[in-house]
Formats: structure tokens, sequence, C-alpha cells
């Protein structure tokens, strides 16, 4: 093997291992937030807590909604009072303001980012599409607690407010389901 055939080689497998470093990335960068919530990245649960304790926390909701989405999006409540360790159930209201249906999906934080691992959600609207017809007003809910082992984390002894912010963005609209055989394109006019 001669050497430059050994430098394509290696130059090759270089590129290769790159490649698929980058595919590899954002699934273990997901991973990576979800485990440790690194950069606000709340925890996902199936249930509440056995207990919850007697400390309190104040939880604040935070609504966006990205351009080119005409809706109006707010939390029912700005801030509540919890108890550590409590299942708690909050509403936002979504209501579009066009005169044609559109499609959003939520994406989520919470802040500070440190407090990320202990915001269990239990259920949530995040990451589902949601298609509203035209001037339709509808209720959200997000079902979640904040974990009792944040009471044994004394860096977090000075926490008193997490903040769990949406933002909504533009989805693109459903490709048109095909027409059984029998079913005349109304698309076209009945011909």
């Amino acid at each position: 093997m001669s050497r430059d055939v050994l430098v394509a080689s290696i130059c090759g497998l270089v590129v290769a291992l790159m490649v698929g470093a980058s595919y590899a990335a954002v699934p273990f960068y997901n991973w990576f937030c979800r485990a440790t919530g690194f950069n606000g990245t709340t925890q996902v649960a199936t249930s509440g807590p056995s207990a919850s304790t007697g400390r309190h926390i104040a939880i604040r909701f935070d609504s966006n909604v990205s351009g080119g989405l005409p809706w109006k999006f707010e939390p029912e409540k700005t801030e509540i009072d919890v108890k550590i360790g409590d299942v708690v159930t909050a509403y936002y209201t979504v209501t579009n303001q066009a005169a044609r249906p559109t499609y959003g999906l939520a994406a989520y934080n919470v802040a500070p980012l440190t407090a990320g691992v202990f915001f269990q959600k239990i259920n949530c609207f995040c990451f589902t599409e949601q298609a509203f017809a035209p001037g339709e007003k509808r209720e959200l809910a997000v079902v979640f607690y904040v974990d009792p082992v944040l009471i044994a984390d004394h860096e977090q002894d000075g926490l008193n407010t997490i903040t769990l912010s949406y933002t909504f963005y533009p989805a693109k609209d459903p490709a048109p389901k095909p027409l059984a055989a029998s079913e005349p394109d109304k698309r076209k006019g009945n011909l």
C-alpha cells in the first residue's frame, strides 16, 4: 500500500467519523439534557412522589408565540405557590386569531437552568402539534411537581422561584390526506 493511499484512507475515515458524530450529536445532546436537567430541560415523570414536604416554592408561568403564528397564548395564572412534592395542574389558554386553520408546536424550559433536574412533568402539551380552527380557543394543561430531592440539595437552599416558559412555534400545515377511490375530490370541485 503506497503512502498516498494510506493518507487518503485515513482522511476518508476521519471524514466518515465526523459525519457520524454530527448525526449522533443531537440525540446525544437531548439525552444528556434530559438526564441532567442541563440548560433548563425538565424531567419527565410517570407519576407523582409518594409524599410532599412542608416547603413551598413559587412557580411562574411564561408564554411566548414566535413570529408567524397568529395566536394569543397566556397562562391562566402567572404565578402559583406550590408545596414541593405536590402534583399540580396548570392551564394555558390558546386562541387562534387567524381566519384560517393554523398549526403550532410548543417548546419549553425552566429557569433558573439548575432547577430543570427538579422540575418533573407528568403530562404537557409540548412537542405535540396543535391544530386550531379559525378563531378556536382552547385550554391546554401541564401536570407537574417539584421533586422533594430539591430539599436535600443545599446548593438550592436559596431557590424560591422556578419559571416554566413555553414558546409556540409555527408548524407546517399537514399534507392533504389521500382520498379513497370512492370519494369525490372536493378540492377540485365535484367533477
